[in-house]
């Protein structure tokens, strides 16, 4: 996936008010961009640090720039939660995840469950369908990608939901997208929020499918790397 707007690099000032931060681009400029990670971010935000922002280029919106990729310990990290499940659906669409190859439709955003839209759909009058969660994930810890980073009763539902997707005789897969290339496993952060995590185990054992992928993150390219060795 290449970013097609244009980019801005800078370093990080501050976050604030949860969906602002400020950035101090390579000319001297502060630039105000809109975050639209919903997490802590924990383990990203180092003053100081590398930023990409993206230019948005739309005149209706309030912030033009958006927040989307921070350098953190030499590597790059998506942040902007939307760019992973575009970036699902093409590597789906292109059979660069096995687990999810075979299917004759895909279709992202299909409501679902109790007011909630699954993000990709996989249809096949052969298979059956494949009801598939994406997340973004940015925690590192050593060589491992933990989610969550920060507690997220929104997240439980959604596994729950993709649990009973299975019950109904379909299947249902939690796909961690790891927004960054520097990580070799994945497992649940246990001490962020216990219950998600006791939540996501059960589920697992109930038939829930749990994928994680790294990716090849740059301030102008968003790409599917290497899939990780998932610990629960």
């Amino acid at each position: 996936m290449q970013i097609d707007k244009p980019v801005t690099i800078g370093r990080f000032i501050k976050r604030y008010k949860r969906f602002l931060t400020d950035v101090e681009a390579d000319n001297g400029d502060i630039l105000t961009a809109h975050c639209p990670n919903t997490g802590s971010m924990k383990g990203c935000l180092s003053e100081g640090a590398r930023v990409a922002l993206r230019d948005s280029q739309d005149p209706k919106r309030k912030l033009q720039l958006t927040f989307q990729t921070v350098e953190v310990d030499g590597t790059w990290v998506n942040v902007d939660t939307g760019l992973p499940n575009a970036l699902a659906y093409e590597a789906v669409e292109a059979g660069l995840i096995p687990a999810l190859t075979g299917y004759s439709t895909l279709r992202r955003e299909v409501k679902y469950g109790t007011g909630s839209r699954i993000d990709l759909l996989l249809e096949d009058p052969e298979k059956g369908r494949a009801w598939v969660e994406v997340k973004n994930t940015t925690l590192r810890e050593g060589d491992a990608a933990l989610f969550p980073d920060a507690v997220t009763t929104r997240g439980k539902k959604h596994l729950e939901e993709l649990e009973r997707v299975v019950q109904a005789g379909d299947r249902g897969v939690m796909l961690f997208c790891v927004s960054r290339s520097d990580v070799k496993t994945f497992s649940p952060a246990d001490e962020i929020d216990p219950d998600y995590c006791e939540t996501l185990r059960r589920v697992a054992k109930a038939g829930v499918e749990v994928l994680a992928y790294a990716t090849i993150v740059t301030p102008t390219s968003f790409e599917l790397g290497h899939p990780l060795e998932v610990v629960l």
